[in-house]
């Protein structure tokens, strides 16, 4: 994770609340955990993940599955009505199914839906499309397994994959009413705005943008061209998508991102509502407790998870 100088004047820009996080982050995951092994990137990330979980909800149960071949961790609690896909952050190379395990859990107990988190295979062991290809896996299994309509969510890498499966979907899986992206990296154009006048920004750099994106590749392996389920903003049509809502940090080099698809959605006729956060940096969701913008942010994903999951567009 990221330095804390750069363009910006980040000292201004950011509450005491969510540098509180930032530093909190530190003393677990520091900046130059990148550049570690992978094995202590995990390791640290881990480590940091525990320091800010916090107890599932009382009337939230969970139980851990595998569909077809992909574990995933299932979260009810009474009726659900809807399925939440969630395909969790932390570049395709840490995370899985405890790293989220608290976000999942409030989602589920706030909207009452049905979350289905999924385990997707890592880089650098598992390269593109591995992780792509555990989550379409995992989201038909859902489909068949309990009939409901899908949401589809993540943050960060899992925003990546809940926008790629939305794009494969199309024509043969029906059922998707709707996507949220939490500060998604969609495989951007590196010179767009937010990428250089946030590549210092705390919490994720630049420079960790390409580790991120070059690790999903094999050896000698070319970034793909064209490929929707490695990089959405790669698609050449935009159209037949579902309702999208996508939560940006504004102090993120991934803040373009949702901005750019948002453009291509509306431009393809697609309904598409972008909120960026004010103040607020990259891997907020484990803010939300010590952060109002922070907290005040995971309020508004809840609500677009409920009203996409009731096929309600509240933002006209």
């Amino acid at each position: 994770m990221g330095a804390v100088s750069g363009a910006r004047d980040y000292a201004a820009l950011i509450d005491a609340q969510t540098w509180a996080f930032i530093h909190k982050t530190a003393e677990s995951y520091p900046e130059d955990t990148v550049e570690g092994s992978i094995a202590d990137q995990r390791r640290a990330y881990d480590t940091m993940c525990r320091a800010f979980h916090q107890d599932r909800p009382m009337d939230v149960e969970a139980r851990d599955v595998v569909a077809d071949g992909v574990p995933v961790r299932i979260y009810s609690a009474g009726d659900p009505g809807c399925t939440v896909m969630y395909f969790h952050g932390g570049g395709f190379v840490v995370g899985g199914l405890d790293s989220h395990d608290d976000v999942c859990g409030e989602i589920c107990a706030r909207t009452g839906y049905r979350v289905v988190a999924v385990d997707y295979r890592l880089s650098p062991e598992h390269t593109h499309p591995a992780a792509f290809e555990d989550c379409w896996s995992a989201t038909q299994w859902a489909a068949r397994a309990f009939g409901d309509d899908l949401v589809l969510a993540g943050d960060s890498a899992g925003g990546n994959l809940a926008a790629a499966v939305a794009h494969h979907a199309r024509g043969r899986l029906g059922g998707i009413l709707g996507q949220v992206l939490i500060y998604p990296g969609l495989g951007g154009d590196g010179s767009a705005p937010s990428y250089q006048e946030n590549a210092e920004a705390p919490m994720l750099t630049l420079e960790e943008v390409r580790f991120y994106e070059n690790i999903r590749l094999a050896e000698g392996q070319a970034a793909p061209v064209g490929d929707p389920t490695y990089a959405p903003l790669q698609d050449s049509d935009f159209s037949a998508l579902p309702p999208t809502v996508i939560v940006t940090a504004d102090c993120d080099p991934l803040r373009d991102d949702g901005r750019a698809y948002a453009e291509l959605l509306r431009a393809a006729g697609g309904q598409v509502h972008w909120i960026n956060e004010t103040g607020l940096v990259h891997g907020f969701l484990r803010a939300r407790s010590m952060s109002t913008r922070a907290s005040d942010s995971f309020e508004r994903i809840e609500v677009a998870i409920e009203a996409l999951g009731q096929g309600i567009w509240p933002y006209d």
